[in-house]
């Protein structure tokens, strides 16, 4: 019997994506561009930054690739899950870690960012973990996590602030924080189905449930 080999699958991947509609696409590219941007502000913490926001970006990075995984329509094969949790537990640990050692140093933005990002990823989690037809607990949780977004920003805003001003390595902080938001929005897009048809099912089948 023939059976559909790698590079089959992904020529009817690239074949599918080539029918996405135009905006999809774009939006896509754009995501991927961000989490590109992302993945190498870890060297430049580990270049100019603590080793406290090496480690936070470093950690931060992974748990935003397992939320593309979880949110963006992607299948891995059942062996794989526990490695998943292992690594959201570890990433977890390490982002905890990392906002506690802000606390404890008085910084007090580094902080209020750090505990803020927390807040946001618990949110996330409720969105992915609650059945659907919870739908008055997603609004309210959509409302709460754009509350987030916004607080967020005027963190952001404060280090542009600060990098105006010529405090330290403020710049570096700005930059992250507004590749952060722009990175978390895009995660916010796939959940409520910017990504495609295919994203959505993709949800629905994780959360056990059966698309209308």
């Amino acid at each position: 019997m023939w059976r559909r080999t790698s590079a089959d699958r992904v020529i009817s991947g690239l074949r599918a994506g080539a029918t996405k509609p135009r905006h999809v696409r774009g939006f896509v590219l754009f995501k991927w561009a961000i989490y590109s941007l992302l993945a190498a502000n870890v060297a430049l913490y580990a270049a100019s930054g603590t080793v406290t926001e090496a480690v936070d970006t470093a950690a931060w990075v992974l748990l935003l690739l397992l939320f593309e995984w979880e949110t963006g329509g992607w299948r891995l094969p059942r062996w794989s899950r526990p490695l998943v949790r292992s690594l959201r537990a570890l990433a977890g640990l390490a982002v905890v870690w990392a906002c506690i050692d802000y606390g404890l140093d008085g910084e007090r933005l580094d902080f209020a960012n750090a505990t803020t990002w927390l807040a946001v990823v618990l949110a996330l989690e409720l969105e992915l973990r609650m059945p659907a037809r919870w739908a008055r607990v997603h609004r309210a949780r959509r409302a709460l996590a754009w509350g987030l977004y916004v607080a967020l920003a005027g963190f952001a805003l404060a280090w542009w602030l600060h990098a105006a001003m010529g405090v330290g390595e403020a710049w570096l902080d700005a930059w992250d924080a507004s590749l952060w938001l722009a990175a978390f929005v895009a995660i916010e897009l796939n959940v409520f189905g910017l990504a495609g048809a295919a994203t959505t099912a993709a949800m629905v089948q994780r959360r056990g449930l059966e698309t209308p």
